[in-house]
């Protein structure tokens, strides 16, 4: 997948995270998914084809 230019986008996070900047921000491309950490917004990206991102959002949660 090539290196999609993120200087643009709109970053977000869950409506359900808190404020205390321990979550992650997504960034919807037009192909993909970019994920980063809120706490880190100028460290790496993990970028995923929107087929990985729909099966991601779509599993189970997985339980302790």
């Amino acid at each position: 997948m090539p290196t999609p230019d993120l200087s643009r986008v709109r970053w977000f996070t869950s409506s359900r995270s808190a404020n205390n900047g321990d979550c992650v921000e997504c960034a919807l491309l037009p192909d993909a998914v970019a994920v980063r950490d809120s706490k880190d917004p100028s460290g790496p990206v993990l970028t995923f084809s929107a087929a990985q991102w729909a099966t991601f959002v779509a599993a189970p949660p997985r339980r302790p």
